[in-house]
């Protein structure tokens, strides 16, 4: 007989019945079956063995559509991509692949979407009313301050902030509350938690987290770490598993106190499940580990540990207070049970200490103050990207670490120096080329909608064929159109090209320079192309009859410090292109702002450590200015 082990996931199944099929062209009437398993552990070895099971052929058959598909689509667009930005781009893109994938390419779309929503995002300054209450209750304690926020949090108003504010000025608070005594467990963890835990509490990528978890599990320390499962089953022998961990040094204490429970072992399960594999654990006690691998096996350990316990108790009491018609609140906690945050350091609960009111209090406020602060653009994690694949049915929990880094190795997005990613113009123009033709191929519709389909495949109630044949006819008629466009000028104008011909480049290690700044500076990639803002008086005109604009070279290499001509258009523009020192003329460089105007210099005159400072704004009437500003250093 034939018995399939391979891994219990959909490329697993497909991957068996390859082996089937030679199997059978030399035996055609050998018995198959087919060994179920999550771990790799001596129990869980004969428990497959006792309980073989067939193969399942429609798991396999949404296998084989999807390659057939991503290698159809992704052959046909990357070469389509690759010649048509070769032909136009041929000093820059001659050597390079431009690849096209449906799964990488809305993946690139999230990182594009938000990035322009980060760059058409205007700050906005708002206001807000604070109400300070301080009273020494008894001399032990001493005075004791709290803080009561505003209900309203914030308005956009000064003066309708300041109407409010000065009604409250002089003005007693009354006093109402309610109480709260508990905060959650986490929920038992399934990949996509795992990427997202591990990039923000550890700062470890998805891709280096999956080669840990893979590594980990064929060593048999945790189960099968590619799961859609967030829910144990009611007979999972939870007990055994607790039992693994009570050696441990650092958390067996506090797995000898959960077999202790109660009821022990009492997980807190989710609503999803794959119908393959179970939610994410150890297997067994892995003392000996060291580095990356340690620190992502210990929080595989401590969250079943926790997910296991009980919710944290406490008594977090919320008073809320009227002052001159406005209703403010502050939080004070007292944790009476910490149950699973002994365990999960990755949490914390923290609370403050707040005078003790009663329901119908009256004081007089100690101070009423009015604060101001100014909105911040919105910005991208990884942590936040897998939540968008995840939430959009891009790939799968298996496929999404793969899929970003394909991303960053084709250099079509970037990551700041605070982790945060940014489209490169590699990966801009791409996006923007196909929405220039009409194309929202960096959607995730497309993609989703396949990954749908898949999933109908394996349930059984969607045909192999059909959903082939579908998918296929939908990417042909766009294929043959974007041809079409693209013989007519599409991928040649500046906004679908590739911009690192004169602007930001996205180096090997993704890396953002510029000093933080949103805006010009946030677009100033480290290892590419800076984008100036000088003229000469005597500028050659590029192809849209404009004056174009001076660049310089930032990148190290033979043209470091190099000046170049191109097109001034910040959308729309001409591929026009001209090394400065190839004309006669010497340059004399003077700054531009955004309206493409000579920049008037300044001197700060007010008080401050910046007085006498020079810079270089806009020269238009305050209300008309354009935001530019450069200090002259």
């Amino acid at each position: 007989a034939l018995v399939i082990w391979t891994d219990c996931d959909r490329e697993g199944e497909n991957i068996g019945f390859e082996i089937i099929n030679i199997c059978r062209n030399i035996k055609s009437n050998i018995p198959v079956y087919r060994a179920r398993f999550s771990e790799i552990t001596d129990r869980s070895i004969k428990s497959a063995c006792n309980n073989l099971q067939q193969p399942d052929q429609r798991v396999s058959d949404a296998v084989d559509v999807r390659q057939e598909l991503d290698l159809r689509i992704g052959a046909a667009f990357t070469r389509f991509q690759t010649l048509r930005l070769q032909k136009v781009f041929p000093n820059t893109l001659a050597d390079k692949l431009i690849s096209y994938g449906s799964c990488q390419f809305p993946t690139l779309g999230f990182v594009v979407e938000r990035y322009k929503a980060r760059e058409q995002f205007q700050p906005e300054d708002f206001w807000k009313i604070e109400v300070v209450h301080t009273i020494t209750q008894n001399e032990a304690d001493g005075p004791i301050t709290s803080t009561f926020s505003w209900k309203r949090n914030r308005l956009f108003n000064e003066l309708a902030c300041q109407v409010l504010y000065a009604n409250c000025l002089g003005d007693a608070g009354c006093c109402h509350g309610n109480q709260r005594e508990h905060r959650w467990r986490p929920l038992a963890m399934d990949t996509v938690e795992l990427e997202k835990l591990a990039s923000r509490k550890l700062r470890i990528n998805a891709k280096e987290t999956m080669k840990i978890a893979e590594s980990l599990y064929t060593q048999g320390y945790i189960s099968y770490p590619r799961t859609e499962t967030n829910s144990f089953p009611k007979d999972f022998n939870l007990e055994r598993l607790v039992q693994e961990q009570t050696s441990h040094p650092d958390w067996g204490g506090f797995a000898s106190r959960l077999l202790g429970l109660n009821g022990g072992p009492q997980p807190r399960n989710g609503h999803k499940s794959d119908q393959a594999h179970p939610p994410i654990h150890p297997t067994k006690a892995a003392p000996h580990l060291t580095g990356n691998n340690a620190r992502i096996y210990e929080l595989i350990t401590r969250h079943f540990l926790a997910c296991c316990h009980r919710d944290a108790k406490g008594q977090e009491t919320s008073v809320e207070i009227e002052v001159g018609g406005e209703s403010f609140s502050v939080q004070g906690l007292m944790i009476i049970e910490r149950n699973y945050l002994e365990v999960y350091h990755y949490d914390r609960w923290n609370g403050k200490i707040i005078a003790v009111y009663e329901i119908g209090d009256q004081f007089e406020p100690t101070d009423v103050r009015m604060t101001s602060g100014r909105t911040t653009a919105p910005s991208l994690t990884e942590a936040d990207l897998i939540s968008l694949m995840d939430k959009h049915g891009i790939g799968t929990d298996a496929t999404h670490a793969e899929h970003i880094e394909t991303i960053k190795q084709r250099m079509y997005v970037g990551l700041t120096n605070d982790q945060r990613f940014l489209p490169g113009e590699l990966g801009m123009g791409l996006v923007e080329g196909y929405d220039l033709m009409g194309y929202a191929m960096s959607r995730p519709e497309l993609r989703a909608e396949l990954e749908a389909d898949l999933r109908r495949i394996c349930d059984g109630t969607a045909n192999k064929n059909d959903v082939l044949q579908r998918h296929i006819s939908t990417y042909r008629s766009v294929f043959q159109e974007a041809i079409q466009k693209a013989d007519k000028g599409g991928f040649s104008s500046r906004r679908a090209a590739p911009r690192g011909v004169g602007g930001r480049g996205v180096g090997r290690g993704g890396g953002v320079g510029g000093r933080g700044e949103r805006g010009r500076r946030e677009r100033t990639w480290s290892t590419g192309v800076q984008r100036g803002k000088t003229r000469n008086e005597n500028t050659p005109m590029c192809n849209c009859s404009e004056m174009a604009v001076v660049l310089t070279v930032r990148r190290e290499g033979p043209n470091t410090g190099r000046q170049f001509y191109k097109c001034s258009k910040q959308s729309g523009g001409c591929d026009f292109f001209l090394w400065a020192d190839d004309r006669q003329s010497p340059l004399q460089i003077y700054l531009m702002c955004k309206c493409n105007i000579q920049a008037v210099q300044r001197t700060v005159q007010k008080d401050g450590p910046n007085k006498g400072r020079v810079f270089y704004t806009c020269d238009k009437p305050r209300a008309e200015q354009c935001g530019f500003f450069e200090w002259e250093d």
